[in-house]
């Protein structure tokens, strides 16, 4: 966090002296045009300044490199669309099936290093109703599912100042309390806990400071975006903590926001497509607010503090009904 805060204006300055610029879509409310040119790419301060301090600290155990490797190649996936875009001067970048492509590929590693790491069968825990759910070969779809359901997800919720980067800290500060309580509990004895364990803490510790820091200068009004690069990075690491921790269904809550941000987009595309009728007047649902007059600042806290609702929620599903399996 002290290192992205410090080095920030260096970062932002580079990128506005190398003309990096946001690109603005047509048809977002004309209070965005005023951010034509705001310098893009700020993924990149949060990957830096979380990377480096995680490999000076890891234990360098499977799950957690498993999580740094799908929070890294997501936010590349991310860096190549804004790249895209910035040498066309559009708002359209990395083609969508080329994105899926890479993404699959992405989990195809990831799920061959969930085996290494020892996970057992194919099986998803539900809470609540306390059930395993059999997945057999399904299993592998399914953690593209995940993969690609957080990392746009994310991408989607990064249209305000501060909405991304501040409903994404929630979340990883939700997984660094798991790890954290399923770090304490592994053992009554210290020297037994599961090394793993701390280290997913340790990693989600740096990305929370990363982007912390990153929030500094992204706060409204932003002096840097985070564009793709860090919105796909925050996504990937989201569901590469879910993964490792057997946590899948909690992403509903944890990643709720994400969730609600995705399906109103999914609900005006089927809906004007199928009856020419819009349910939003723009998605994502976060453009619906600004065209009801919701000035810019009110939709992001209002958004943290639902996201603080439903990651709260994840988190006391998890202490009732996880806690009682070895991560």
């Amino acid at each position: 966090m002290v290192v992205a805060i410090v080095i920030g204006p260096k970062f932002i300055e580079f990128l506005r002296r190398n003309e990096l610029g946001q690109p603005i879509r047509e048809e977002l409310p004309a209070g965005h045009f005023v951010k034509q040119g705001t310098p893009v790419m700020g993924g990149l301060l949060i990957l830096l300044c979380a990377v480096v301090p995680f490999l000076a600290l890891s234990r360098y155990t499977l799950p957690a490199l498993t999580v740094l490797f799908l929070t890294v190649s997501c936010g590349a996936i991310g860096f190549l669309d804004d790249f895209i875009k910035l040498r066309h001067r559009r708002s359209l970048g990395l083609n969508g099936r080329w994105k899926l492509l890479l993404l699959a590929a992405i989990t195809a590693v990831v799920g061959v290093a969930v085996h290494q790491q020892g996970r057992v069968g194919t099986d998803i825990y539900l809470p609540v109703i306390g059930v395993d759910l059999p997945l057999s070969y399904a299993f592998y779809p399914f953690l593209f599912f995940v993969v690609a359901g957080a990392a746009n997800g994310v991408n989607l919720t990064d249209g305000l100042d501060g909405l991304a980067a501040g409903t994404g800290i929630i979340a990883l500060f939700t997984f660094l309390s798991i790890t954290v309580i399923g770090y304490i509990r592994s053992a009554p004895d210290p020297a037994d806990r599961s090394p793993y364990l701390l280290d997913l803490s340790i990693l989600a510790a740096a990305l929370i400071g990363g982007a912390i820091g990153f929030l500094w200068y992204n706060a409204f009004p932003a002096e840097v975006i985070m564009g793709d690069t860090g919105s796909m990075a925050i996504g990937g690491a989201l569901a590469g903590f879910a993964i490792v921790t057997g946590t899948e269904a909690l992403l509903i809550f944890v990643g709720g926001i994400f969730l609600i941000e995705a399906l109103s987009v999914m609900i005006q595309v089927i809906s004007f497509k199928y009856w020419k009728r819009r349910v939003f007047l723009i998605a994502p649902i976060h453009h619906h607010f600004e065209m009801k007059a919701w000035s810019e600042t009110k939709i992001v806290v209002r958004f943290w503090i639902v996201t603080a609702l439903l990651c709260a929620s994840g988190f006391v599903l998890y202490y009732r009904y996880y806690l009682q399996f070895p991560l």
